[in-house]
């Protein structure tokens, strides 16, 4: 039984957010990695084109682009060894709408329907490479 009174039929929700985002789920076609950034992980690749083939980078300006330029810098050393960084590296990727928590706080929704697996930018990385890296990570600590 619940309470209080029943709801009426033609009920209009009213607590809109003015920022809310509604993003299409699709693959965008992101950005080539800069040469610069030296990075040398299987990680830090797979890092760099999942995020910028994601579809939260549908509104991205260069300041955005450059944020992700550091944050894979970070993912970087991350993956050889500096675990320290892993705190710094979830503070970032969640401003972005990592996770499902992040983007009901930052009023994102991307749409699902039109989801497909995002078109690979640069050479392909197996699991395999990433397996071993984390090996030689747990194992040198």
């Amino acid at each position: 039984m619940t309470r209080g009174p029943k709801p009426k039929p033609n009920a209009v929700r009213r607590n809109v957010h003015e920022h809310a985002q509604e993003l299409e789920g699709t693959a965008q076609p992101g950005r080539e990695m800069p040469r610069g950034l030296g990075i040398t992980t299987a990680g830090g690749k797979r890092f760099w084109r999942t995020w910028s083939t994601s579809p939260q980078t549908q509104g991205w300006t260069e300041t955005d682009w450059t944020e992700l330029e550091i944050t894979t810098k970070l993912v970087d050393e991350f993956y050889r060894g500096e675990l320290k960084l892993a705190s710094e590296i979830r503070m970032r990727v969640a401003k972005w709408g990592a996770t499902v928590e992040d983007r009901s706080r930052l009023r994102m929704k991307i749409d699902d329907e039109s989801e497909e697996t995002p078109e690979k930018a640069g050479p392909d990385l197996s699991v395999s490479d990433m397996d071993e890296e984390l090996f030689k990570l747990l194992n040198d600590a």
